[in-house]
């Protein structure tokens, strides 16, 4: 089974060699792709570094500017599936996930969930190092996207996932329409309308140690009110 572990970067030169090393390092062999939106720190001028001695299993996709986060994860979607991966993954660079957990996330996914979610909220609060007021910001927007659509996902918005292939092939990627978080929640209840399943990995997540956030006001109003379009939208699958 080809498994892609894609990895999102804007300024983490302080993150990206330490993750390419321990992502490479896992059992059961995850290649890895980093979307780069021209980093001005030489984020990207690290990972074409590395690349030198893993160009097999290490990618890369450089694009000019900050896109969104959503925009990125649809290029790596395509990328992906223009390579036959049977398993995709999503990540954040920062440590926050443990990239040791994609293991477990692999394991969910083989025993019959089509998206598996590291989430922080199926047994409990497991965050580690938030302020109050994140905490609290990140659990009730998972309460409400619960109450909106319906969905049986304690973690909507978080950001590890795992998706099988059919499930990426089936989604028409070029209609999803949030590009910051809300993303994170649009895949997730597009994926679940369509009739795949959704599992919950319980994950311990730990704030960033190094680098800085890209959390913004703009980012949690496009989720709050994107979510209140959800329900009424009209989901079908991907003519092939």
């Amino acid at each position: 089974m080809k498994k892609l572990v894609i990895i999102p970067t804007y300024n983490e030169i302080e993150n990206i060699s330490r993750m390419i090393d321990t992502v490479m390092a896992l059992d059961g062999e995850f290649d890895m792709l980093v979307i780069d939106d021209g980093s001005p720190d030489g984020t990207a001028a690290v990972v074409r570094e590395r690349q030198k001695e893993l160009s097999a299993r290490l990618h890369m996709i450089e694009r000019k500017g900050k896109l969104g986060l959503g925009t990125a994860y649809i290029a790596g979607f395509k990328w992906a599936l223009e390579r036959d991966y049977d398993y995709v993954f999503e990540m954040d660079c920062d440590f926050s996930h443990n990239p040791n957990d994609l293991i477990r996330l692999y394991a969910v996914a083989r025993e019959g969930s089509d998206v598996v979610v590291g989430s922080r909220y199926v047994q409990g609060v497991n965050v580690v190092n938030w302020p109050m007021s994140r905490l609290l910001m990140s659990y009730c927007a998972s309460q409400y996207v619960r109450l909106i659509t319906r969905m049986p996902v304690c973690d909507a918005t978080a950001g590890f996932v795992a998706y099988r292939r059919e499930v990426l092939e089936t989604i028409d990627l070029d209609n999803i329409e949030m590009n910051g978080y809300g993303f994170q929640i649009e895949m997730k209840y597009t994926a679940w309308r369509l009739g795949y399943s959704v599992g919950e990995e319980s994950i311990i997540f730990i704030d960033r140690v190094e680098g800085t956030s890209k959390m913004s006001s703009s980012i949690f109003g496009e989720a709050f009110f994107g979510v209140l379009k959800l329900p009424f939208r009209k989901i079908k699958p991907k003519q092939r």
